[in-house]
């Protein structure tokens, strides 16, 4: 914070104000410091409140993410990461096992309330469980 207190603008009228590029620097140095500092603080805030193993389970691996960046279903990466099999996380979300296979393959989307009982099932956000729209091109 110091070094925001000694950044002075070169020049300044009502509508614009001219930094030193060095200064321009610090201050985005200075917010992505805080946008980091911010997200680990909200990270041990939920780990506080679902408990430390909880919160953990929550978290992909960097081939999980590959994964779903690859365009892989994200009820797919999680139903594998919780070891389940179609048919075994149908039956605990009280769900079609058809369905399940359906919103894996892209046929279904998924309604919320069947994403909501998948979600809880397999101890996630159902916001989790939605496929990124496909980048325009």
């Amino acid at each position: 914070m110091n070094a925001m207190l000694k950044i002075k603008p070169v020049a300044e009228t009502a509508d614009t104000v001219t930094l030193r590029r060095a200064d321009l620097e610090a201050l985005i140095e200075a917010i992505e410091d805080a946008e980091d500092r911010a997200a680990l603080a909200a990270l041990d805030r939920q780990e506080a409140a679902l408990g430390r193993e909880r919160a953990r389970g929550r978290y992909l691996t960097a081939e999980e993410v590959r994964r779903l960046c690859d365009g892989a279903s994200p009820l797919a990466v999680w139903r594998g990461k919780r070891g389940l099999t179609q048919i075994a996380l149908a039956h605990l979300a009280g769900v079609a096992p058809s369905y399940v296979a359906d919103i894996e393959r892209g046929a279904k989307r998924g309604s919320v309330t069947v994403l909501a009982k998948l979600a809880a099932a397999l101890d996630i956000e159902a916001g989790d469980l939605i496929r990124p729209a496909p980048a325009s091109a």
